[in-house]
């Protein structure tokens, strides 16, 4: 079986034994209407079939009247290459300083759409080809029609790459040859079966024979030679990705968006943890970020207290659930209801980590009447609302789980004198914290307001 895979000649491997580099020297300086295709054979009337031309695309653009007049004023120019970034994007990915990284009309992703403001003059900037696929396609038939020979023409353009410094060259239009090898199911030399290890030729090629050509020489064409080359059709717009395949799909800004839009409804209530410890400084970025929450007269009232001493932390729940076994036997229930509801206590218990959130309203106004006392108070216990929304909000954008239980609500005076606090301290619940067991809970279905949003 794996002889008959090495034996498939299209599915040969993609390296040649040895190749050469050649520069394509003596190239006028182009302008929009010259003749590319009797240039590169006054140029190269040495090229063979079976040579792959690669061709920067800023001779194809001036060739082809891809060139923008813009004003000469460096500042002016600038603005007027900006402008022209956003009209040759479909979107921004990313604004890295005063640099965009957009996807272009191409389906390309890379800095400034391509527009270039190198190698021109100085009131031009250059666009990218229409089309770099049929302007490869172009020079090719060209070449073969006046040469007679057979050759693969690539075009391509600088990019960045993603999590790798600096910048190469890559294809952005190919014509002549299979610009992706795949090598799934062949046998390597150790007898492993490959998966999934798909080459990227053209961009290879690309980067190759930049080698020669560089930036500054005025050499804008290279021939690459050596290499047995097939032609399946392909060409360089199968090299971008499909979105649907992109594992980084979404841009920076994309991703900031989204996920500012998701973190309210990522939050969910979580009643199992794992044995993983938890973070210190994550509690602690959490709690920063829940008392960003709004409060009132310019305020601080909310206070966290992250009960980290075991001991204590049994001897207040132990506390709390004789209280409530005590209520509950007043109010009649069996001893089989009241077990049942002691046992919805028993996360605090379990939880790696419990924090009990307090009003604390330092700063309230005081008036003559209760009835404006009680709305201030109404007006504090809303702002320790937000913040302890955001503090759940805030620990699950750090991947933790947790779950708000209100017990500490009805037994202020108990969780005061065993904490130690003052009568101001009124507790709002407790939340309990921790890795979530198996995992992070499943996602929120469609959001809609419902009922919940009254409109007038």
């Amino acid at each position: 079986m794996s002889e008959q895979k090495q034996s498939d000649p299209a599915r040969a491997d993609h390296a040649s034994g040895k190749v050469e580099i050649l520069p394509v020297t003596g190239m006028p300086e182009f302008r929009p209407g010259d003749d590319l295709t009797g240039a590169v054979v006054a140029a190269a009337p040495w090229l063979r079939s079976g040579d792959v031309l690669v061709v920067t695309s800023k001779v194809v653009s001036k060739t082809e009247g891809r060139l923008v007049r813009v004003p000469s004023d460096p500042e002016a120019r600038d603005a007027a290459r900006r402008a022209l970034v956003e009209q040759e994007s479909v979107r921004v990915v990313a604004r890295v300083a005063r640099t965009l990284i957009t996807e272009n009309r191409l389906g390309i992703v890379q800095a400034a759409s391509g527009i270039d403001a190198s190698n021109v003059r100085g009131d031009e900037v250059a666009l990218l080809p229409a089309d770099p696929d049929a302007s490869a396609l172009a020079l090719r038939n060209g070449l073969r029609e006046r040469l007679g020979v057979e050759v693969a023409v690539v075009v391509t353009d600088t990019m960045g790459r993603a999590w790798r410094v600096g910048q190469t060259d890559a294809a952005i239009g190919a014509s002549g040859l299979r610009v992706l090898h795949g090598y799934a199911g062949q046998i390597d030399a150790q007898g492993n079966e490959l998966a999934v290890t798909e080459i990227a030729v053209a961009d290879e090629l690309a980067a190759a024979a930049d080698l020669v050509k560089g930036k500054l020489g005025g050499l804008p064409m290279a021939v690459v030679r050596g290499l047995t080359l097939t032609d399946d059709g392909s060409s360089a717009r199968d090299l971008v990705r499909p979105v649907e395949e992109d594992l980084f799909r979404l841009g920076t800004n994309e991703s900031i968006a989204q996920g500012r839009r998701e973190a309210v409804p990522h939050r969910r209530s979580v009643r199992q943890f794992s044995d993983e410890p938890v973070d210190a400084g994550a509690m602690r970025r959490a709690v920063a970020s829940a008392l960003t929450a709004p409060a009132p007269h310019h305020t601080h009232p909310v206070r966290f207290l992250w009960l980290r001493e075991h001991g204590l932390r049994r001897k207040l729940l132990d506390a709390m659930r004789e209280s409530w076994e005590s209520d509950l036997t007043g109010d009649g229930f069996t001893s089989d209801q009241i077990a049942k509801r002691l046992s919805r206590g028993d996360i605090l218990y379990r939880a790696p980590e419990l924090v009990i959130p307090f009003l604390v309203p330092e700063g309230a106004h005081t008036y003559r009447d209760e009835r404006r006392n009680g709305h201030e108070h109404t007006m504090f216990t809303v702002a320790a609302g937000a913040a302890v929304q955001g503090l759940l909000v805030a620990l699950a954008a750090e991947d933790l789980g947790s779950c708000w239980i209100g017990s500490t609500i009805f037994a202020p005076g108990l969780v005061r004198s065993t904490l130690g606090l003052d009568e101001q301290w009124e507790p709002l619940g407790s939340v309990a914290i921790g890795h979530p067991a198996g995992g992070a809970p499943p996602a929120r279905g469609p959001l809609s307001a419902g009922d919940g949003l009254v409109e007038l």
